[in-house]
């Protein structure tokens, strides 16, 4: 069969017949096809009509090293051609497994004592409830089931992990979420704090909820609470500082389980290896994936701490063998690619040049945005931020959702070459970009999305929706 690298009819004829796209208006697809990427390098990418752009989000938060890393192909290659898989179960395993943990438990932000290996940051957090679940079992503690999320949060699309994820549009039309998972109030100053509070009272706040929460549900009953560092397709909101060790307090007193979703923050995104040494987290359980491998291949991890290691090895004079795992578990071409891609970060020192250009980004944000009539707030830590919409500033006051405004900005975005990405359940649009990503190419994706924001502000003044 040949392969069609480039435009012709039958690629968008046959995208539309057969491929089911996640996350996608699909009937909106059905009417207007697929935007096809044929290219990538660096962090430009091409489509099929040979139009070029500025990746402003490295995919999905994830190509964090940059496309077209021939490092990362010879890896892949090589391991492809040497021993393409072999599985982990019964006391088996393959070499570059082996290597590919121990080096996560070096480099962990908090002492670990064994990886788990996944193939995605949603079959990775399913693990980590599973763990909880087992751990307390063989404690015996079996009351201790409940999972704590907050609201906004994401941590995955299965049923479990769509269940943690605090957001009603995943929620909607699959039955979710489960009965044993139970949210919280989200660190989002913009819309949870009281005019003028301060971060040690909007800390204080959001630990007595928390608290409040497990004491109502009984602290007999709640395993975990499961967190992001910074949250990302919520809104990349940036708890105050203090938040976490509030946080810790709480839980240490209930005897409740610290969940660490690194899955975006992780190998560098935020200007540290991990985002828990930038918030000051102390986990229990970290769950890793995308820039594991900078999404050549898939692969997630959950790290797990000795506490929790020795509780579930304890179980086995009760519970037997530990029945879980994938076919795919610890593959060994997963394992290579991340080793490949995890020497690019070290060799090129791109978790320092992440910070850098994070801060280079958001001196460019502020000034591209903090005085433009329909920015709410500008946000973000190392290298992801976002921009909020707001119909109006004092007070902040949303527009109607039915107008999606960043869904307007995104589209605007392509149409001067930049692909950014609107957030889910707010007029939100976010920068992820590659961590190799100049400062001349951050220059240019601000000044894009600032035409894109012009762009969508004249449409809707000229549709009589807005007036500054």
């Amino acid at each position: 069969m040949n392969t069609v690298l480039r435009n012709t009819p039958d690629l968008e004829t046959l995208d539309k017949r057969y491929l089911f796209h996640p996350f996608t208006a699909l009937a909106d697809h059905e009417r207007n096809g697929p935007m096809i990427i044929v290219k990538g390098e660096g962090v430009w990418l091409e489509d099929n009509n040979g139009k070029r752009y500025i990746d402003g989000m490295a995919g999905l938060w994830c190509v964090n090293v940059g496309y077209g890393r021939k490092e990362i192909a010879d890896a892949i290659q090589h391991q492809a051609v040497t021993l393409p898989y072999f599985h982990s179960f019964s006391s088996w395993t393959t070499d570059t497994p082996i290597l590919l943990a121990e080096r996560l438990i070096e480099m962990a932000p908090v002492p670990m004592s064994k990886v788990f290996f996944g193939q995605s940051g949603s079959d990775a957090n399913d693990t980590q409830v599973k763990l909880v679940w087992y751990y307390n079992n063989a404690r015996g503690k079996p009351l201790k089931k409940k999972i704590i999320a907050r609201n906004r949060g994401y941590h995955g699309v299965t049923v479990v992990a769509g269940s943690l994820t605090g957001m009603p549009s995943l929620h909607s039309g699959f039955d979710l979420p489960l009965s044993f998972v139970r949210h919280t109030t989200a660190p989002y100053r913009l819309w949870e704090a009281e005019p003028g509070m301060s971060d040690e009272a909007f800390t204080a706040k959001l630990a007595k909820d928390l608290e409040d929460l497990i004491v109502a549900e009984g602290p007999d009953t709640v395993g975990a609470v499961i967190m992001e560092p910074v949250m990302g397709a919520g809104g990349v909101i940036v708890p105050p500082k203090g938040y976490y060790k509030a946080i810790r307090a709480v839980l240490d007193r209930h005897d409740v389980l610290l969940i660490a979703d690194e899955v975006i923050s992780g190998f560098g995104r935020l200007g540290t290896m991990f985002g828990a040494t930038a918030m000051e987290m102390q986990p229990d359980l970290i769950t890793v994936a995308k820039g594991i491998t900078s999404a050549y291949v898939p692969l997630s991890g959950c790290m797990v701490s000795e506490k929790v290691w020795r509780g579930i090895v304890d179980g086995q004079a009760t519970l037997g063998a530990f029945g879980h795992g994938y076919t795919y578990s610890a593959h060994p071409l997963a394992a290579a690619a991340a080793l490949a891609n995890l020497d690019i970060i070290e060799k090129d020192g791109l978790v320092a040049q992440a910070a850098d250009r994070g801060a280079f980004m958001h001196r460019q944000l502020q000034r591209a945005f903090a005085d433009h009539p329909l920015v709410g707030e500008i946000r973000g830590m190392g290298l992801v931020g976002a921009i909020e919409f707001v119909a109006k500033k004092q007070p902040a006051t949303r527009f109607e959702p039915s107008l999606k405004i960043a869904g307007r900005i995104v589209k605007a975005a392509l149409a001067h070459g930049l692909i950014t990405r609107a957030l889910p359940h707010a007029d939100t649009i976010s920068f992820s970009p590659p961590f190799v990503i100049s400062e001349d190419e951050i220059t240019q994706m601000v000044s894009r999305a600032r035409e894109a924001v012009d762009a969508v502000m004249d449409e809707l003044v000229r549709e009589k929706i807005w007036s500054a």
